[in-house]
């Protein structure tokens, strides 16, 4: 997908800088507000504010920081309007948070970084905790680490320490440790978005691969518990919530302060590149890549992303394209005999710019290389766990429908991206952890965005676009799996898609730590839904 990689960024009260958030779009009109939330007796702010700690902020409506605060990163959620939004300043204001919240009824929802939930789950019109200020990070080397291997240029040190990160780290904050100290833990590519949703959903980036994913690192995590009771978990202490927290998602199990992560050592470089084809080489061109990635599945070293967009320039013409980039853990030379077949593809211009952009660069420089934002302004997604290529048919009905794109004036445009797996991801056991899709060769993320400015008749229009691109690719059948971490508010059984056969011990966990469903939302473990869509019921089965 076409990402722009400007981050238009300022500042709020010392917290995560805000990306994009030049005021509430004017189409957003606010949710009705539950009186019971909004109208609580200022009796009970105080005896909150009273418990927290120097460090932490008590944001109420009506202040400027609030409205920048409690603005959602995808701004198709900016309607809804936290009661007060809480920035802890310690751990124990998060429990202090959750004690208070479950005493007064009040819906608690946490939040890492900007809310970059797809779906609207990093907001709520109660209590939104906001853990930005929660940057601590702590390095622990292992004192007598493994031999470090030889992948070419580049030697690899699999087990080289522990990395501590508090709930409020996000993608960016690792890479100065990347670039000085060589430490690394597979991350996402987007440097705004929070590990702690990263790693709690899975965590996929272009290592996972070689490393695993994020939650594969995973070696403990503090969780704050509905009761307000901390508990540090791990392989052996409380083991089945340490199970739930790789791959369960968030806000199903308590808030997460802290992660601590088994981190890998690089030294030396790594083999990128980034392809791009106009619209008369795009179907060859993808069909090229995703036989390459299915005949490199158990090659750990091979990790790549190919997309396919539509956007509008600046003259409002419609321009369609493919792409492909990635990283390849040896030679420069090895990684272009990989990609032959895709790089026989297009004009000689395309070739020619296509082979020259696969070059040595160091870890670090390749982490900023592939590196985006998600879409901004307003958008929406879907994915799915693709386990074989798009076959020929549908290579041409997502080309059609590139061409058919309503279009709208965001310049992110709309678009399909294949996450390449396998490697060490497919080399864990699916029950192993939560995070249950170990067969896929790809999974495969459906966009569509529309600027804040738009009329109401494009979010519309864009939303059936998708709807019916998304449907077409599946041939009109459910997916074989979706990404917990692309959650999709329509996805009829997201239960299934989301988690598979874990679904049912994730509910026994939740059961278990979280027994009164005081964390909850419309996909939340456990839930059944309801007409306001916040408070839910035990699902049976």
């Amino acid at each position: 997908m076409s990402r722009r990689t400007a981050l238009r960024a300022g500042a709020v009260a010392g917290l995560v800088p805000t990306v994009g958030l030049l005021g509430r779009p004017a189409g957003a009109v606010p949710a009705p507000l539950d009186p019971a939330l909004h109208d609580l007796p200022e009796a009970q702010w105080d005896a909150l504010q009273r418990r927290l700690s120097p460090a932490a902020t008590l944001y109420r409506r009506g202040g400027a920081s609030y409205e920048a605060l409690s603005i959602p990163f995808n701004h198709r959620y900016a309607n809804v309007r936290p009661a007060a939004i809480l920035a802890a300043g310690t751990p124990d204001d998060v429990a202090v948070a959750v004690n208070w919240a479950r005493d007064v009824g009040m819906p608690l929802v946490p939040r890492s970084s900007l809310g970059h939930n797809y779906a609207g789950y990093s907001t709520t019109p109660g209590l939104l905790l906001v853990a930005s200020r929660l940057r601590d990070i702590a390095v622990a080397p292992n004192p007598a680490p493994a031999p470090p291997q030889r992948y070419g240029p580049i030697e690899v040190t699999p087990d080289a320490g522990l990395l501590t990160v508090a709930a409020g780290v996000v993608n960016a904050d690792l890479r100065p440790l990347l670039q000085q100290q060589g430490i690394f833990v597979p991350a996402g590519r987007c440097p705004t978005v929070g590990v702690a949703g990263l790693v709690l959903g899975g965590g996929i980036g272009f290592s996972d691969k070689m490393f695993g994913l994020t939650c594969d690192r995973l070696a403990a995590t503090a969780v704050v518990l509905a009761d307000g009771t901390t508990t540090t978990c791990d392989e052996k202490t409380d083991p089945d919530l340490f199970w739930a927290c790789r791959g369960g998602a968030g806000n199903n199990f308590g808030v997460n302060t802290a992660f601590t992560f088994r981190y890998v050592r690089l030294q030396g470089e790594v083999a990128y590149f980034q392809l791009r084809w106009g619209a008369d080489s795009m179907a060859a061109a993808l069909a090229a890549m995703q036989h390459v990635a299915a005949a490199r599945i158990a090659d750990r070293r091979f990790d790549c992303r190919i997309g396919a967009g539509v956007t509008l320039d600046a003259a409002g013409d419609r321009q369609v394209y493919a792409d492909a980039l990635g990283q390849f853990y040896g030679y420069a030379d090895e990684l272009a005999a990989i990609l032959a077949p895709a790089l026989a593809i297009g004009t000689p211009a395309e070739r020619a710019a296509n082979r020259a952009s696969i070059r040595q660069v160091t870890p670090a420089q390749a982490a900023e290389l592939l590196s985006a934002t998600t879409p901004v302004q307003q958008f929406a997604a879907k994915s799915a766990v693709l386990r074989a290529p798009l076959d020929d048919a549908r290579l041409a009905t997502l080309v059609a429908g590139l061409r058919q794109w309503p279009g709208s004036r965001n310049p992110d445009g709309a678009g399909v991206a294949l996450f390449c797996m396998g490697g060490r991801i497919n080399d864990v056991p699916p029950d192993a952890t939560a995070f249950v899709h170990r067969d896929a060769l790809f999974i495969m993320a459906t966009e569509a965005s529309w600027a804040d400015d738009d009329p109401p008749a494009t979010e519309v229009a864009s939303v059936s676009w998708l709807t019916a691109l998304y449907d077409a690719l599946l041939a009109g059948q459910p997916p074989h799996g979706a990404y917990q971490n692309f959650p999709d508010p329509d996805l009829a059984d997201w239960r299934r898609a989301y988690y598979g056969d874990n679904y049912q011990r994730l509910v026994e966990v939740k059961r278990k730590y979280d027994p009164t469903d005081f964390f909850t939302y419309p996909q939340g473990i456990g839930s059944c839904g309801s007409v306001d869509g916040y408070a839910n019921r035990w699902c049976p089965r």
